[in-house]
């Protein structure tokens, strides 16, 4: 699909794109302004007290970054949420708690982040301090917390075995000093005996200590503490109106488009001359404005309104026929349709009277036997016509031809509607009444009834000079004008181009002529109001006259 051709289509969707995101915005807008204000804020903890010692060793660090998993989803529990309502003294279920409550760590870091959301920002900061106090007091490293003393006698041993060691250590040192200085055997051999004592106990000791350290280590890494109370939020973080209403937008937006898109896919309507090129690789030689009237003449723009855009559309078509065939002049031109009720028979007429408009003799032939039209156009009768001349030789065309109340213009009637209408259509009579046709006009013009519906035009054109297809805008279906083309080319006849009929300017994108169509309505229009101005000031006149003339 051509980037043209989309933009084309938004275009023409314009109107939908801009309500559907309207539409999205402001009830987004008014959604979000009817919505409770929500407030949120966190307190902060942190697992271990790693920060506490520099010589913390890496397996405590990952513990307690495991730790703190396990604290979120304790922080969210029943035990701890109950407590945080019994504490607050708080009348309702702890499962609406665990509906503002959410508590996640903060990665590669032993930190954990305990959320609330509440309407009431006072509120939403005493729940999260009373759950983050919860958690503390049930959990595990409550216990150190509670067994405060076993943890400073830990704390004293460990003083004291490094003062030991630093005193054996000393004395050790003293002890090699006066051996390295004595000269006698058993004295060195004394002092030797001591030194080994002294190593053995520093030994011990040091067992002790490193056992020591790692109990003592052991409550820290568990341990939890708070680092960041919750603060009172000072404005909502819930609802995001802006963000509401640009995300409400883009998904009207989006939706708008798909919506587009689809329908045009489904919709696989002759809409303009792109789509004529496009499927079925024909020139458009004209677009016809819908007209306004409900009757047949009404209809008979280019008899009844001749100055209208719309009867400069019909000279434009007889302008291009002229021209479509450079190499030899074209006499006998048969005007069809894929299907019914596509305007053919109108098109015709009105192109029939601006040919005989510009002094071209034109013939009209309604070779459309099974309903025809041509001759409720021009109300006209259609007792005797095509059939009777098929019927009998002895008749001359000329005999059935009737006066359409234009110069130059001629209707040949279908006349009496005949059982076999397609053999008509295939007999030689016909042949011949069409070359003794040819010599009384510049053109004749031959409507048929719809190529896909009977065979009656595709068996008359091969005896024509060429072929146009009316194509109803929004209606003439894609398949339908490449099979009326495709069965036309099969047979060899000369198609010369489309007319676009019941043309809207959204649909064609002509907007010029449109624009002249408004100027003369819009004239026609300022004209009436002149004229009904300059009634009413001449009757007011009048008014006058006679209630002086009465008084007097």
């Amino acid at each position: 699909m051509e980037l043209r051709y989309i933009l084309k289509i938004i275009w023409k969707w314009a109107w939908l794109i801009i309500i559907a995101v309207a539409i999205s915005a402001l009830a987004s807008y008014l959604t979000s302004r009817s919505a409770p204000k929500l407030y949120r804020t966190k307190t902060t903890l942190m697992v271990g007290r790693a920060t506490q010692a520099l010589d913390s060793y890496s397996y405590n660090v990952y513990a307690s970054q495991q730790l703190a998993l396990t604290y979120a989803k304790l922080a969210t529990s029943k035990p701890v949420l109950q407590g945080t309502i019994d504490s607050l003294n708080l009348d309702t279920d702890w499962r609406w708690l665990q509906g503002l409550v959410n508590s996640q760590p903060i990665a590669q870091t032993e930190l954990l982040e305990i959320w609330v959301v509440d309407s009431n920002p006072e509120r939403a900061k005493v729940l999260a301090d009373a759950v983050a106090q919860q958690l503390i007091l049930q959990s595990s490293s409550s216990v150190g917390t509670r067994n405060s003393e076993q943890t400073a006698f830990t704390q004293n041993q460990i003083e004291d075995l490094k003062g030991k060691i630093n005193n054996a250590q000393e004395q050790i040192e003293v002890l090699r000093q006066e051996r390295d200085a004595s000269s006698s055997a058993q004295q060195i051999q004394s002092l030797d005996t001591q030194i080994s004592i002294l190593d053995n106990k520093i030994s011990d000791w040091q067992s002790t200590y490193s056992n020591l350290i790692t109990t003592l280590e052991g409550a820290d890494f568990n341990a939890l503490s708070i680092i960041e109370d919750a603060s009172i939020p000072s404005y909502p973080f819930s609802p995001n109106i802006p963000r509401n209403v640009i995300t409400a937008s883009m998904i009207g937006l989006v939706l708008a488009l798909a919506g587009i898109f689809f329908i045009e896919y489904l919709d696989d309507t002759i809409k303009n001359p792109e789509d004529v090129e496009r499927t079925v690789k024909l020139t458009t030689l004209a677009s016809i404005p819908r007209m306004d009237g409900n009757s047949y003449p009404d209809k008979l723009i280019t008899l009844k309104n001749p100055m209208q855009p719309i009867s400069e559309a019909y000279r434009s078509l007889r302008t291009n026929l002229q021209f479509s065939s450079l190499d030899e002049q074209l006499h006998t031109i048969m005007l069809s349709s894929p299907g019914p009720s596509e305007g053919k028979s109108l098109t015709l007429a009105n192109l029939a009277v601006v040919m005989a408009q510009s002094d071209l003799k034109v013939i009209l032939v309604d070779t459309d036997l099974r309903r025809p039209t041509l001759h409720k156009i021009f109300n006209l009768p259609n007792r005797y016509g095509l059939s009777d001349l098929a019927i009998n030789p002895q008749l001359s065309p000329s005999q059935r031809l009737q006066a359409t109340g234009v110069n130059n213009l001629w209707l040949l009637s279908s006349g009496s509607l005949p059982p076999n209408p397609a053999e008509l259509i295939s007999s030689d009579r016909l042949k011949h009444l069409i070359e003794e046709l040819k010599t009384q006009a510049d053109y004749v013009l031959f409507d048929t009834p719809p190529v896909l519906v009977v065979s009656d035009a595709l068996t008359l054109s091969t005896n024509l000079d060429g072929v146009v297809l009316v194509y109803d805008v929004g209606k003439t279906r894609s398949n339908d004008a490449k099979r009326a083309v495709q069965e036309l080319n099969r047979i060899r006849s000369n198609v010369l181009g489309v007319v676009l009929n019941r043309v809207t300017p959204r649909s064609s994108g002509y907007y010029y002529s449109y624009y002249y169509y408004d100027y003369y309505r819009g004239g026609e229009e300022k004209r009436r109001k002149s004229k009904r101005s300059w009634l009413g000031e001449r009757i007011a006149t009048i008014n006058q006259l006679a209630s002086k003339s009465k008084e007097s």
